[in-house]
């Protein structure tokens, strides 16, 4: 069976990974770029997505990338502690949590696929089209030279994007990505370790907040890289373009006046390496991921609000289900239907919750019920309430400890 995946990003190269692995060799990936450079920030790699790329046998290469945050501590904008968690192995996974740069996770997934497929991944073809036949289809591309190409395919998968063209297809009224009116500032920053060098913080609201992660161990100079996101409420556009670079002055001058003796959020933004622009954006929800033999997956399917740090996660497991499903089910049929079972509705709810802020709402409670601060934070929320709202969100997510420690394996191979 010929697979044809458009899209080489995070989930596009994991899907082939999982193919492979679940037995399917004839597969072609499709680039619209004519290099894939490893642009962007950092990613957070939540346990249950770990998990996949452990029994995928990449988890240590990807590990050696970057970092394994051992708590997540909120906080509001005053500094005040609002609550924290463990994270990762500290919180009793059977899997860590990995912080790594996007774009060297995906030059590594590239060289994986390329170690373990060849030369599958095909650049300069952008998805313009797709041709449904009765038990097969066709992926239309157009080349750098404005020609197109039709690559004949059993199967197409759609991880092309939060633009993507297999989607538009089928929504085609859909218009451009939902903004929600919060413009976000990515960077990266060598910095002084914060707290103890394995804590991913968030500071502030629903209208402004900063949020940072380690993304290496100290350097030489006893720094670190952190990757950081200063996110405001108006500002900038909806135009979604994730490598728009921006003057950092104007950004710190916003956040003047979040400073502690332990964090420096101006001189973060003043002193990082390159900031880039970005609209927080997602998609509503659609009542269909499978259209004959093609099927959206990633950002493609569910785009969301980072809120959770979820989306490369989500991805990961719509990969390791798919490929699970296809070599498992009775037919294609069967697997893209069982698929998009597994898959749909989950995602659908974990749109709802980022939306709300998903877990992150802590801050805005803390911000509502006591704008002037607290001096014991659970005279404002009560202890309960907040594991209440970390555990609905794992649960939503998939990766609460014990669902995920009990949840069975996602491996298998075709014909066995």
């Amino acid at each position: 069976m010929r697979i044809v995946i458009a899209g080489a990003g995070i989930g596009g190269l994991i899907t082939a990974l999982s193919l492979e692995r679940a037995g399917f060799t004839d597969i072609v990936v499709l680039e619209r770029t004519e290099r894939i450079r490893g642009l962007g920030v950092g990613i957070n790699l939540l346990p249950h997505a770990v998990r996949e790329l452990t029994e995928l046998g990449v988890a240590d290469r990807i590990a050696a990338l970057g970092v394994e945050p051992a708590s997540l501590s909120y906080y509001t904008r005053q500094g005040q502690l609002i609550w924290t968690e463990p994270r990762g192995r500290s919180a009793g996974y059977e899997w860590p949590q990995l912080s790594v740069h996007r774009g060297r996770l995906q030059l590594e997934l590239r060289d994986l696929v390329e170690e373990r497929l060849g030369g599958i991944i095909w650049l300069g073809r952008k998805l313009v089209d797709v041709q449904e036949l009765d038990d097969s289809a066709v992926a239309v591309c157009e080349l750098p030279d404005g020609s197109r190409e039709r690559v004949a395919a059993d199967l197409i998968v759609a991880a092309d994007g939060i633009h993507s063209a297999a989607r538009k297809l089928h929504y085609p009224g859909e218009g451009a990505p939902r903004w929600s009116g919060l413009t976000l500032w990515r960077g990266t920053a060598l910095v002084d370790p914060v707290l103890d060098g394995r804590t991913m913080i968030m500071l502030g609201d629903a209208e402004q907040k900063f949020v940072a992660y380690p993304l290496s161990g100290p350097l030489e100079d006893g720094r670190q890289r952190i990757n950081f996101i200063a996110e405001r409420r108006g500002g900038g556009s909806p135009h979604v373009d994730w490598n728009r670079s921006v003057d950092r002055a104007p950004i710190a001058d916003a956040f003047a006046g979040w400073r502690s003796d332990w964090l420096d959020i101006p001189a973060i933004i003043r002193d990082s390496e390159e900031l880039l622009e970005y609209p927080m954006v997602d998609r509503d929800a659609i009542p269909s991921w499978v259209f004959g033999r093609l099927v959206l997956l990633g950002d493609a399917a569910h785009a969301m609000y980072p809120n959770g740090s979820n989306g490369g996660s989500q991805a990961t497991l719509d990969a390791r289900t798919l490929a699970y499903h296809l070599a498992t089910a009775a037919s294609v049929d069967d697997a893209l239907a069982a698929y998009e079972q597994a898959r749909r509705p989950a995602c659908t709810r974990l749109l709802e919750l980022t939306r709300q802020t998903g877990p992150e709402r802590v801050m805005q409670i803390a911000r509502e019920r006591a704008p002037e601060g607290f001096s014991d934070i659970h005279d404002v929320i009560p202890r309960s309430e907040l594991e209440a709202i970390a555990a609905e969100y794992k649960l939503a997510a998939g990766f609460h400890p014990e669902q995920l420690n009990a949840r069975s394996s996602l491996s298998a191979r075709v014909g066995a």
